[in-house]
């Protein structure tokens, strides 16, 4: 079995027996990995507290080929992302990355979708509150670009018809993304208004200002990307952390 060592983002943690836990983890060198970290809930573990979701740091796995199941060595922590916990805003939005990458990502090697949800949680960690409720959006989109599923905005998702850079967008989640008018009239497809438009190409654009979204337009544009998710990568599969995420149920307790 051999030694393998990453570094590592814990998705999930559930018990397993009286004193070990199974782990998911976001591995940049070897994808999504799960492991048991035997011991881990003994008193004087070596694993400490380091083994909660979210938790960054090196993972050591001996691992097996053929296995779905590794042995976790080690894991040596480097971030907690209290920060995270200290907002439910934040937690929320780092919980639901968490599941997309859990649910979707594959068991092989793809740095990019690490390093989306590694920078997407730290960004969440130290944005200042008001751009917070635009900044989740953004990593949220993010994160299902590098996974492979961006929308297409600057030509026709159905016909590839280049479209007009300004004005209202007929956007289809089944289709994944923009569509021009002839196939927007075929199809159906919800109206993004001038505004709208260009605030989703920025919440797109990694590097473009963040736009000042309402809390109603905000409330949209959660919509919006969570119905694309659960048309092009759930296939109508329960997510919960993106639900709590997309109703804000917090608000309501």
């Amino acid at each position: 079995m051999p030694l393998v060592s990453t570094p590592a983002i814990v998705l999930s943690a559930l018990r397993y027996s009286e004193t070990s836990k199974i782990v998911r983890l976001a591995t940049r060198e070897h994808g999504v990995q799960s492991a048991i970290a035997k011991g881990a809930l003994r008193p004087k573990s070596r694993f400490g507290a380091s083994l909660q979701v979210l938790s960054e740091g090196q993972a050591h796995m001996l691992t097996k080929e053929h296995r779905e199941l590794h042995l976790l060595t080690a894991f040596d922590l480097a971030q907690l992302h209290v920060g995270l916990a200290d907002d439910l805003r934040r937690y929320a939005t780092a919980t639901a990355l968490a599941e997309i990458m859990l649910r979707f990502a594959a068991p092989d090697p793809h740095p990019e979708s690490f390093d989306r949800l590694r920078d997407g949680m730290a960004l969440l960690e130290q944005a200042r509150s008001e751009v917070v409720d635009a900044l989740a959006v953004r990593v949220l989109w993010g994160l299902v670009s590098v996974l492979g599923f961006a929308p297409s905005m600057d030509a026709c998702a159905r016909d590839g018809a280049p479209l007009s850079l300004r004005g209202p967008l007929p956007f289809s989640t089944q289709d994944g993304g923009a569509l021009c008018p002839a196939c927007a009239v075929q199809q159906g497809a919800t109206q993004l208004p001038a505004q709208a438009r260009a605030d989703l190409v920025a919440l797109l654009a990694p590097a473009a200002d963040l736009p000042a979204l309402d809390r109603k337009h905000c409330a949209a544009h959660r919509r919006l990307l969570a119905r694309y998710i659960h048309h092009h990568l759930g296939e109508e599969s329960d997510l919960p952390a993106l639900a709590f995420w997309v109703r804000r149920q917090w608000e309501t307790v």
